[in-house]
């Protein structure tokens, strides 16, 4: 095989491995990857107001106000405007997002992130100068994109399992 069709190769297994990850999420939680992360941002600190969890997990604050609609929407989190400055919203699970979060698999990125700390810094500088310049040459440098390994839009539903079965 040409260099070339090795690192399409490549590309197709990470695009594959987080499409099957984002599925498999689906399937067993009925949760976006971003959706989980809200919800273990929310579970490893405590109540935040939206801005900080926008911040923690690396989202706009306008997809971040579209996720927390549809985990409000399904009573996994709520929403309590701050007494003191109306303009706050302070954001907290529930019961039932506690719950989520423990029954939950763990995020793609995780195991992803745990393994690329433990490179050498040069090693690490390398893959990212790589990845840098292959979104470059496939036109890809100017999409916006948070550092979330998921498919598709960040602020989507989450597909009901049997819509799901029924397009596959």
């Amino acid at each position: 095989m040409e260099n070339y069709e090795l690192v399409l190769a490549s590309l197709r297994r990470l695009i594959r491995a987080t499409d099957l990850h984002s599925r498999y999420l689906n399937k067993t939680s009925g949760l976006t990857s971003p959706q989980l992360l809200v919800l273990q941002a929310l579970n490893s600190r405590g109540p935040m107001i939206s801005r900080e969890v926008a911040n923690e997990i690396s989202l706009s604050q306008a997809t971040m106000t579209s996720i927390l609609d549809r985990l409000e929407a399904k009573q996994l989190i709520r929403r309590q405007r701050s007494e003191q400055d109306r303009r706050k919203v302070l954001v907290s699970l529930t019961e039932q997002g506690t719950e989520k979060v423990a029954a939950a698999p763990a995020p793609l990125q995780e195991n992803f992130v745990q393994q690329f700390k433990e490179l050498e810094d040069w090693e690490q500088s390398m893959i990212l100068a790589s990845l840098q310049r292959l979104a470059v040459m496939m036109d890809a440098e100017s999409i916006d994109a948070a550092p979330v390994l998921d498919v598709g839009e960040i602020d989507r539903p989450a597909v009901p399992v049997a819509k799901q079965a029924k397009n596959q």
